[in-house]
């Protein structure tokens, strides 16, 4: 039998797993196109949270005729 400490624990990231994760980053895209990238999911956030919001608009406007 498995106690619920041991579960719940074994779902959360640590200090050591964030630190890995960003070595790995470095590894595979270089530290000179970290910028880019991050910079390109900047935009794909900003865009779905416009089309997010346009869709909502849309549906107020039909809610109204």
């Amino acid at each position: 039998m498995m106690d619920s400490a041991i579960i719940f624990k074994a779902g959360m990231i640590g200090p050591q797993q964030i630190i890995l994760i960003i070595v790995l980053v470095i590894l595979l895209f270089g530290a000179r196109k970290i910028p880019e990238l991050m910079k390109g999911v900047g935009k794909g956030i900003k865009e779905f949270k416009k089309a997010t919001n346009d869709d909502t608009g849309e549906e107020e406007k039909d809610k109204k005729s």
